[in-house]
Parts: structure tokens; C-alpha cells; sequence
């Protein structure tokens, strides 16, 4: 299988390549999990009465050990001091933990009427825990498998190899925002999909458990290799690091780079029902579109930046395109979902050019034995603004559209009361209650936001008047519903009557309840202009000392 007597397990061109595969899977089923709650947005609304600055906590929270706790440091010096075994372990078993506790709070095993917990509700505070959890984890691994690749392909096909390995995780991306939407409306429940990638999550454990062994077999086959007299790292190495402006200048690109992207597909499946009048059943496919160009166009980049170079160019193009994505997204009157396809593909090579270039140029700036911490640092660093901008989003979506949620949450209490009046008819248990009031609410609104052009009256005045409204509307419309044999062809009937009473009756009102995002996107644009400012910046300073991001990584 591998090359015999090889002086080093890493000249086997099979075992690189091999090695690279295992974590790689690792990361992808991290991938999965880390935006699973994308696509449920509307369906957190719908089924939990989230609203955007409760689903903005949530998400923020992806940054508050990491950042205030500096989580990723600690793992960043605890990488450089125990290598990658043992915090890739370490890492993988926090990301189960955290999943578990995620998919806890937002499944039916979750106590109901538990009091707000330092004014955050007590449901929206354990999701935010565990994905808080789950985020040290993902990005514990995330800077242990960039040290792996380093460890294997230094001086051959490091940036195609980390190509290959941001490729690989975005399938996980592409699917945790393609299918979580589709799986809970089967279901039934919203915490199907994050059940079913905590399972993957342990599967990714499993599987790193094999990564542990190969490398040990690695160490071995190079035992006999005589070693750089280097010094190992010291805590005092982190000052080299931050005093070198280099690094700020590509930790600082890193942050206003991933605040452009990864908080924007937190809301871009909200986004593409909202502003282009998706099917919420087809939605997620098109923000799906971004990580499968990631998917081809990563390793192209990676590969032509190891023979051909030109790495502070790679990065400033791509800080263009997301100037060019977001403004054309912020224009209110263009709207076709064709329009939003294209806009997400343009965003996909944005989101291939940068990583492509930016992780292998680190090796360039910062000493290998420095690299776990200078890793962690920039990603610790990319983490406020992964904290920051979805609560930032989450508060001017609130701002900017002030009665929305308030007009959802009316409606679902419309609807609730109507099947609590036809509950001696339809006999249903607690759980295929909640399912009924769950399903007709979410499939009314995604219809009004499918098929109404109306901006909607942003006026909470007369809301209570309109359930009283909208209640009587529906009990007419089953006024003379026939009791069937089967349970679920009456509810069908139930759901039927209440969607269609309940869409003329908000047409007729032209109640609000479709998000403008017109500010959130200028939002991601400014920080698109400032990462093209500072990649100029970083050209600039390659060219003063000599970095070498505009030359080629593979030693000839």
C-alpha cells in the first residue's frame, strides 16, 4: 500500500493523500453540524417563536468561550505543547458533547415553561450553550487538521492539500444548508437534523481515532531522522507572533473576510424565501449552490497558487467579489431568484480564492514551530466577528422590520386557538397537536411570503383585533368539515382550510411579515470593502519583507 523504506512515511504520496482523507472527514461532519440551524430559521420562528434577535443570540454564541473564555488560544498553545492526537481527540469528543447539548434544548425532551434566564429565553440560552460548546470543538480541530497538513506536505502540495481539506468540509456546509429544512418538514421537527449530525459527529470521532494511529505510524518511520535543532515553543513565542505586522494584516483580512460569508449563510436561506419569493422547500438549494463551487474551485485555486504563486492577488480578488455579491444583493428591487443562483455562485469563488491563499501564507510569515498559536490567534480573531455580526444581523433585522415577528407570533396564536376549539373532534395527543399548529403555520407563512408582492404595514395597531380576525375566518372555513376514518386526511382537511382562509385574510390585511434585508446586506458589504483594503495593505507589506506570498510553495 504504501512506498517501501520510504525515509519518511510523508514521501509516500498514497499515505499524504491518505492521511489527508481522514480528517478531512472529520471536518466535514463538523461542517455539517456548524450551520445545520441555517436553513431552520423560518421553521424557529414558526415552531419555537424565535425571533431574529433570539435565533442572533444563538448564533453569536458560536464565539463566546472562543473568544471570551480565549478557548482558541489555550488549544492554539496546547497543539504546539501536545501535538495533533491528542487535541484532535479532544476536540472531536467537545463537538459531540456540544451537539448533544444543542439538540437537547430544541427537541421535545426540553422542559416547557421554564422562566428566562438573565432575560435570554431559557430555551434559546441551552441551544446557545451547546453550540457555544460545539464551537470550541469545531474550531480546536479546525487549527489541529491546518498543523496536520502542515505536518505532511510541507514542501510539496500544501496549498492543494488545504484546498482539499476546506473543499471536503464545505460538503458538509453544502448539506447542512440543503437538507435540514426538507428533513424537519418530514419529520415534523425542527431537531431532527441536528440529531442527526450529532450522530455524524461521532462518527467523525471514530474516525480521527484512525488519523491518531497513522500518525504514530509517521513518527515512527521518521524516528531515525536526524532533527532541526530547534527550540520547542515557549508562551513567550506569542509575542513574536503578535508584534509581527504580517500576521495582523492576514488576521485582519481573515475577520473581515469570514464576516462577509459564513454570518451571511446563517440567514440565507431567510434571505432567498424573503427577498426572491422561494418555496421555503426549495430555498436552502440555492445558498447550497455557494459551498459546491467551493467544492471544485478550492484546490484549482490551491493548486495554482503552489506552482504559479501570486497569493496577495488571489486574496484581493476575491475581497472584490463580495463587494460586487453583496452590493447587487442590497438593490430591494432585483429579485429573481435566477439573479440570487448567479449572486451565490460569484460568492462561491470568492470563498474559494481567499482560503486558498490565506492559510498556506501563513506558513510564510509565521515559524512552523509557532504555527499552532498563530492559527489559533487568527482564528480566535475571526471568531468575534462570528460572535459579532449575527447578533449585529439579528438587531437590525428587528429594527429595520419591527412588527414581523410580533405578526407571525399572531398568527401561530390564531391558529392554535382554532385547533384548541376543533381538539374534541380531532383527539390529538400532545405531541400531534403541536406537529398540527407547527405545520399549518409554517406552510400559511411561507405561502404569503411566496406569493404576495406587498411590502407589508410595519403597524402593530390591531393585531389583537386581527387574530379575533383570522380565528373566525378559519372556524368558517371548517365550519362544515366531515369527520373522516383517517386521522391525517382530516387534519389535512384541517390544514387545507386554515391555509387558504388564513392567506386571504392576511393578503386582504397586507399584514407584515416578510423581512426587508436590504441594511443587513449593505452590512456584509462594507465589510467585503474593508477586506480589499487590507489586502493591499498586505501586498504591500509582502513586498517590504519579502514574504513570498507572490511566489510558488512547492520546493523545485
Amino acid at each position: 500500500m504504501f512506498e517501501k523504506n520510504p525515509s519518511s512515511l510523508r514521501e509516500s504520496s498514497f499515505a499524504r493523500w491518505y492521511a489527508l482523507t481522514i480528517v478531512s472527514f472529520t471536518m466535514f461532519c463538523g461542517y455539517f453540524l456548524a450551520d445545520a440551524m441555517s436553513p431552520l430559521k423560518p421553521l424557529l420562528e414558526s415552531q419555537l417563536l424565535w425571533d431574529n434577535i433570539d435565533y442572533g443570540i444563538f448564533t453569536s454564541a458560536y464565539g463566546w468561550f472562543n473568544v471570551f473564555l480565549m478557548m482558541l488560544i489555550l488549544s492554539g498553545i496546547l497543539l504546539d505543547k501536545t501535538g495533533v492526537r491528542f487535541t484532535g481527540l479532544l476536540s472531536s469528543v467537545v463537538m459531540v458533547v456540544g451537539a448533544s447539548i444543542k439538540y437537547f434544548a430544541i427537541s421535545h425532551y426540553f422542559p416547557e415553561g421554564m422562566s428566562p434566564i438573565f432575560g435570554i429565553k431559557a430555551q434559546v440560552l441551552f441551544a446557545a450553550l451547546g453550540y457555544a460548546v460545539f464551537a470550541v470543538g469545531i474550531e480546536t480541530i479546525g487549527i489541529t487538521i491546518s498543523r496536520v497538513i502542515v505536518r505532511w506536505f510541507k514542501g510539496k502540495e500544501m496549498a492543494l492539500a488545504m484546498g482539499l481539506n476546506v473543499a471536503f468540509a464545505r460538503i458538509g456546509t453544502l448539506l447542512a444548508v440543503a437538507i435540514p429544512l426538507p428533513i424537519a418538514k418530514y419529520f415534523g421537527d425542527v431537531s431532527v437534523p441536528i440529531l442527526f449530525g450529532t450522530l455524524l459527529l461521532c462518527i467523525g470521532l471514530i474516525v480521527y481515532i484512525v488519523y491518531v494511529r497513522m500518525d504514530l505510524k509517521l513518527e515512527q518511520s521518521e524516528a531515525h531522522i536526524e532533527k532541526d535543532d530547534e527550540e520547542p515553543f515557549q508562551t513567550s513565542d506569542i509575542l513574536s507572533i503578535i508584534s509581527n505586522k504580517g500576521f495582523w494584516l492576514i488576521a485582519v483580512l481573515c475577520l473581515m473576510f469570514y464576516s462577509a460569508v459564513f454570518p451571511w449563510i446563517k440567514f440565507a436561506t431567510d434571505l432567498v424565501i424573503n427577498k426572491f419569493h422561494v418555496n421555503a422547500d426549495f430555498a436552502g438549494l440555492i445558498p447550497s449552490v455557494l459551498p459546491l463551487g467551493t467544492l471544485f474551485l478550492t484546490p484549482f485555486f490551491g493548486n495554482f497558487y503552489d506552482k504559479k504563486g501570486k497569493g496577495a492577488t488571489i486574496m484581493i480578488i476575491g475581497a472584490f467579489l463580495l463587494i460586487l455579491v453583496h452590493g447587487v444583493f442590497s438593490i430591494p428591487f432585483l429579485n429573481d431568484w435566477k439573479l440570487a443562483m448567479a449572486l451565490t455562485v460569484v460568492l462561491g469563488i470568492a470563498l474559494s480564492l481567499v482560503p486558498s491563499a490565506m492559510w498556506p501564507s501563513v506558513t510564510k510569515i509565521i515559524a512552523e514551530k509557532q504555527l499552532g498559536t498563530a492559527y489559533a490567534l487568527i482564528f480566535w480573531i475571526q471568531n468575534i466577528g462570528l460572535m459579532v455580526v449575527p447578533l449585529l444581523i439579528g438587531v437590525v433585522l428587528n429594527n429595520t422590520n419591527p412588527t414581523v415577528w410580533q405578526g407571525k407570533e399572531t398568527v401561530k396564536s390564531a391558529i392554535r386557538e382554532t385547533y384548541l376549539q376543533l381538539q374534541p373532534q380531532l383527539k390529538l395527543n400532545k405531541i400531534e397537536f403541536e406537529k398540527a399548529v407547527d405545520a399549518t403555520t409554517t406552510r400559511l407563512i411561507n405561502q404569503v411570503l411566496v406569493n404576495t408582492a406587498y411590502k407589508g404595514k410595519q403597524d402593530t395597531i390591531g393585531f389583537g383585533s386581527f387574530k379575533n380576525e383570522l380565528l373566525e375566518a378559519n372556524l368558517l372555513a371548517v365550519k362544515n368539515l366531515k369527520q373522516t376514518k383517517s386521522q391525517k386526511q382530516t387534519l389535512q382537511h384541517v390544514e387545507d382550510a386554515c391555509v387558504n382562509a388564513g392567506y386571504a385574510a392576511i393578503d386582504k390585511k397586507q399584514m407584515a411579515l416578510r423581512y426587508d434585508y436590504t441594511k443587513a446586506n449593505l452590512i456584509f458589504m462594507i465589510f467585503g470593502v474593508l477586506a480589499f483594503i487590507v489586502g493591499f495593505m498586505l501586498k504591500a507589506e509582502d513586498k517590504k519583507k519579502s514574504y513570498g506570498l507572490e511566489l510558488p510553495n512547492i520546493n523545485k
